[in-house]
């Protein structure tokens, strides 16, 4: 597991090398595979993970058994801090979407690095501040935006932090299934996969087996507005 990109996480924004490799042994590894759920909706939480490889999607179920996939998270990204701030049942379900290494860090070691380092407190804040922003402009764009606008911004946002510029333009492997596409848009599989086969037919991307090859970002991102 490549440390520098761990060590990209908020947690480790305040930290100095020597207190970032302190950090780093309190912590515990962990090596998923697909489908593998690391932690369930409703479990008591006491740790927080940062991403060293692979993906991770964060979602939640109703009593019907619809699903609704709220983040997919990757290298150097953190998820579980909230229970560090209101401990209590875990409020999603964490699932390996590809093969992925992580750590984890209980919420006594956390505790403990905290007392006497506001800053590191502070990062942290910021992070889930910055999830709920992006949170309410997704609760934002399921009421105002149609589902091809919604598809366009979430491949956007993929290529911005999975993809990797090609000769035609920008491949993205998100590594997610049809359903789970669909999902993180919060439409049907048919509309996504309607609004998905429109963009290819205007050449704007090329659809791969869980990748897309954006050819047109310009567009797609007119198309995001």
């Amino acid at each position: 597991m490549d440390h520098e990109v761990v060590r990209q996480a908020p947690l480790f924004a305040a930290l100095d090398s020597e207190d970032a490799e302190a950090l780093l042994a309190q912590m515990t590894p962990a090596r998923m595979e697909r489908g593998d759920i690391l932690f369930r909706e409703g479990e008591v939480g006491d740790s927080l993970y940062v991403i060293g490889e692979g993906k991770i999607k964060l979602g939640r179920s109703s009593s019907d058994g619809r699903e609704n996939l709220v983040a997919i998270l990757g290298p150097g990204e953190m998820f579980g801090e909230l229970s560090l701030f209101d401990p209590g049942p875990r409020t999603m379900t964490a699932t390996a979407v590809a093969e992925t290494q992580l750590l984890g860090l209980g919420n006594d070691s956390l505790t403990g690095l905290l007392t006497g380092r506001p800053e590191v407190a502070k990062a942290l804040l910021a992070a889930l501040a910055q999830r709920l922003r992006r949170t309410n402009e997704h609760l934002a764009d399921l009421v105002f935006t149609d589902v091809p606008g919604r598809v366009a911004k979430a491949l956007l946002d993929l290529a911005e932090r999975f993809g990797r510029p090609v000769e035609e333009g920008v491949m993205v492997s998100h590594d997610l299934t049809q359903e789970e596409l669909a999902q993180l848009v919060g439409a049907s599989r048919e509309t996504v996969n309607k609004a998905l086969a429109d963009f290819a037919g205007r050449g704007w991307l090329k659809l791969e087996a869980r990748a897309v090859l954006l050819l047109d970002v310009d567009r797609l991102r007119r198309r995001a507005r």
